[in-house]
């Protein structure tokens, strides 16, 4: 009876319709509307632009968003917003805290709620992609810092992606083998904690957003800077900057953090797809990363970038300048030496 008059309402306002087609569309949005209610959308901000070759955290977040759509069948949707679109890292990060979601953060969006994440890049505590992996998947100290984190912030981290490899020196006024060539010199900070790493060279480090880099560069509000390669590319650092040097210094790293509420709400089925395809996105992004390094410091050598390799000698010195000093400066910061001696456990 409910469905004849409902049927009949309609044919008043569409009387050109047949009675059958009007009972198939309203099955239809009936039981359509029942199963977009069950479907979940899951929104996923990061930095960079939404481009795979140029930045490793659109190629992780792309992967993954594949990834979990397929293995769902549609029933979880992963929506993107790259290059900062949501806001800023800060912003990003009380977005993620206070409302479901997914959130790609560097250490300027982690660290002011976490500051113990600064451990994990003591300079040269990596000497290759290996190292640094197992320090991650197996180690003491992250397994420490994940649980830690989300007691304080009621958030998980997920993943550490990586995003380009090893940090590299960049900067417009020579070059720099030494820590000596850093005397005078004004860089680009990330966070605080670089503008303690360039102090123990001998430069000045000043905080400046991403989104503003290029520019800071350009007009010389910056000498230099420090990143991968692949992000020195991403955005065009090689037109301002003409010198680079391959200290690597740190592992390149940002963190998947995902809301507490989202993955309460996930089913069981759920978290399992999205955890797993976290995974498999990370595997994917490690070995994309690892086989474009030599490609891509060809690429900037190319391309108006002279390219310097320290010797281990020089690296060294890079290594006895900075490491006590930055382990000095982390306990400045309240960070209780047990986190210290815990990474530096897992290395060893």
């Amino acid at each position: 009876m409910e469905l004849k008059l409902i049927d009949m309402a309609l044919i008043n306002i569409f009387p050109k319709i047949k009675i059958f087609k009007l009972s198939i569309f309203y099955f239809i949005v009936t039981f359509g509307i029942s199963n977009l209610v069950q479907a979940q959308s899951i929104n996923l901000s990061y930095n960079g632009v939404a481009n795979a070759d140029k930045n490793a955290v659109h190629l992780f977040a792309s992967n993954l968003k594949a990834i979990v759509e397929k293995n769902s069948n549609g029933k979880i949707e992963i929506n993107l917003y790259p290059n900062s679109i949501l806001g800023k890292e800060q912003e990003r990060m009380e977005q993620v805290i206070n409302s479901p979601g997914l959130n790609i953060a560097s250490f300027g969006g982690i660290s002011p709620i976490f500051p113990e994440i600064f451990v994990s890049s003591i300079p040269f505590l990596f000497t290759d992609f290996e190292k640094a992996r197992k320090f991650f998947d197996e180690g003491y100290y992250w397994k420490k810092a994940r649980t830690e984190f989300y007691q304080r912030n009621n958030a998980h981290i997920l993943a550490v992606v990586e995003e380009g490899g090893f940090l590299a020196f960049t900067n417009n006024e020579r070059e720099i083998r030494t820590p000596a060539d850093f005397k005078g010199l004004k860089f680009r900070a990330m966070d605080k904690s670089q503008v303690a790493l360039y102090k123990s060279f001998g430069a000045s480090g000043t905080p400046i957003p991403w989104t503003d880099v290029y520019m800071a560069l350009k007009m010389g509000v910056a000498d230099g800077q420090m990143n991968p390669p692949m992000y020195i590319i991403m955005s065009s650092l090689n037109e301002v900057q003409h010198y680079l040097t391959l200290a690597n210094i740190q592992y390149s790293d940002q963190f998947l953090v995902a809301n507490d509420t989202l993955m309460k709400n996930l089913t069981e089925k759920q978290r399992e797809i999205l955890i797993a395809a976290v995974k498999e996105a990370n595997a994917l992004n490690r070995k994309s990363i690892q086989s474009q390094v030599e490609s891509r410091i060809d690429y900037l050598s190319k391309n108006g970038m002279q390219v310097y390799q320290p010797t281990e000698e020089e690296i060294e010195q890079f290594r006895n300048a900075s490491k006590e000093s930055y382990i000095n400066w982390l306990e400045t910061q309240g960070i209780d030496k047990s986190w210290i001696d815990l990474a530096l456990k897992d290395v060893n």
